[in-house]
């Protein structure tokens, strides 16, 4: 029986070496054998078995491995607070708090998805999902007509990003790298200040446009304005993509991989998987919209129960919580010698939100019906144009130091001290605004 049972496998392999179609039922049959058999039981429950470690590791990675993330309990919190007692000022301070960890969590499953990609998209994924905190809060505002509070929290998320993130990633890797300058890519900085300005043109003209009564129609042109140039924004950054990711890859090329090309031996390997990756960045990105409207809803009512101006908040408490993942993705990489992605993560964040995030609000308002424009008032938007004109003197020679950090950390103070004493006229009548111009 031995012999003619070799016998008889011996004759399946070599017929299934010649017919596919016997390959196949070789395969059928094989895979029948192994359901029938008390085998195939105890490999579907190793699966299982695996399946369930499998998730309670990548659970255990991004839920209980940062220690920020003792703030999570912070957000269902703020729901309950918001249900029993409806307090804005502590619903607020709770949905801060509890978007916090949330925020930089989605950057470290952003972090973990660039993982797969390459340097280019990497950064790209990380400037997106980093800013997405803002636009969810941004949309939920729109919703309310809180035009005003749209247009500080994006701007404060700009300032936030040129001036605190990149200056702190400056500080920290001056400090940690103390014998020498470090060095970054000069062209991508040239290119993204220049985005910059643009936007910063985009942003003066409607502004300029109402402060001198120049408008052709009253209250119309402005608006018209506004929406015609979101629309150039929007096609400068689609251009910048292209450029970006087709047509001139070595121009982006980190300083320090011209320079060791080939050696990729500090590269650290991914902790989770690309689709453990991709689902967290859903089941992040749907628990901040929950806690992001609640924000949202407190906002006014926390400005009052505090006695803290709401351009304030929306200038520099919104983006400093929606930020979280840019700062410390910035420092880290910064302390490892890495400039240049804390360079893509920081102004990188800020050109999309300028040439993106704006315009992309104006259209998203022009579909509500909300009038949302440009003007960002002449205070802000002269803000914006001289940070941006101190960031670029900061990167025209390629070179960062602790210095240098620390003078972009000390115009942020100057900015945050600005706001907190600003008066915004304008944010009083938001609601009073109507829409549908």
């Amino acid at each position: 029986m031995g012999s003619l049972g070799e016998k008889t496998i011996l004759e399946f392999e070599d017929e299934s070496l010649v017919s596919p179609v016997s390959l196949n039922r070789k395969n059928f049959s094989i895979e029948g054998s192994i359901h029938s058999s008390p085998l195939g039981g105890g490999s579907q429950k190793l699966c299982c078995s695996n399946m369930k470690n499998r998730v309670f590791g990548s659970i255990k990675i991004v839920v209980f491995s940062a220690k920020i993330n003792l703030l999570m309990p912070f957000g269902p919190l703020a729901i309950i607070v918001s249900t029993l007692s409806g307090h804005h000022g502590w619903v607020f301070l709770l949905s801060l708090l509890g978007i916090i960890p949330l925020a930089e969590r989605l950057g470290y499953a952003t972090e973990q998805l660039a993982c797969y990609t390459g340097a280019t998209v990497g950064g790209l994924l990380n400037a997106t999902f980093g800013n997405a905190t803002e636009l969810i809060i941004s949309i939920y505002a729109l919703r309310r007509g809180m035009i005003r509070v749209v247009q500080q929290s994006l701007l404060g998320s700009i300032l936030s990003n040129m001036l605190l993130v990149l200056g702190c990633a400056f500080f920290a890797g001056g400090i940690v790298v103390s014998k020498r300058e470090q060095v970054f890519s000069k062209a991508a900085a040239t290119v993204n200040s220049g985005l910059l300005l643009m936007a910063v043109m985009g942003l003066l003209f409607p502004a300029v446009l109402r402060s001198t009564h120049t408008e052709l129609h009253s209250g119309k042109s402005e608006l018209a304005l506004s929406r015609f140039s979101s629309g150039i924004m929007l096609v400068a950054y689609a251009a910048y993509l292209v450029f970006q990711l087709k047509s001139d890859k070595n121009l982006y090329l980190p300083v320090d991989e011209v320079d060791n090309e080939g050696s990729s031996d500090d590269e650290e390997a991914p902790e989770i998987s690309m689709w453990e990756s991709i689902v967290w960045l859903s089941i992040l990105t749907i628990w901040i919209s929950v806690l992001s409207e609640y924000l949202v809803n407190a906002i006014e009512g926390a400005s009052v129960a505090m006695n803290i101006p709401v351009a304030f908040i929306s200038v520099i408490l919104l983006p400093i919580v929606g930020n979280a993942a840019e700062h410390a993705g910035a420092i880290m990489f910064a302390m490892k010698d890495k400039l240049d992605i804390s360079l893509g993560v920081a102004i990188g964040s800020s050109t999309q939100i300028s040439m993106f995030g704006i315009p992309f609000c104006v259209v998203i308002g022009w579909i509500m019906g909300c009038p949302m424009d440009l003007n960002f008032q002449l205070f802000e938007t002269a803000t914006l144009f001289i940070t941006v004109i101190v960031v670029a003197f900061m990167l025209q020679d390629g070179t960062s130091n602790y210095l240098k950090g620390l003078m972009l950390i000390l115009c942020y103070l100057i900015v945050a001290a600005s706001f907190f004493v600003h008066i915004d006229p304008a944010s009083v009548g938001d609601k009073t605004r109507k829409p549908g111009v």
